[in-house]
């Protein structure tokens, strides 16, 4: 299970708002200094795969802006080369 995605109770991977919204509630607990040390541990173990999580998906976004943007100037070079 290591390096796993976080999933839902279903099974279902997380949404990048799910995974953000979690976090900031994790958070808030963790401000609160209420948290045992082993609640503190899990916690901080759960935040940082949502935040890898989250990570993951922004760069999978910002990857396939980059290759919208190569396709765009691409196209646009081939219709100035052409016309």
């Amino acid at each position: 299970m290591m390096n796993e995605p976080p999933q839902t109770a279903s099974e279902q991977p997380l949404t990048y708002e799910a995974a953000a919204g979690r976090v900031e509630e994790i958070i808030r607990r963790l401000d609160s200094g209420e948290a045992s040390l082993d609640e503190t541990l899990a916690l901080l173990g759960e935040g940082k795969g949502l935040i890898e999580l989250c990570a993951g998906q922004l760069t999978a976004v910002g990857g396939a802006l980059e290759e919208l943007r190569l396709d765009e100037l691409v196209a646009r070079l081939e219709q100035e080369a052409g016309g």
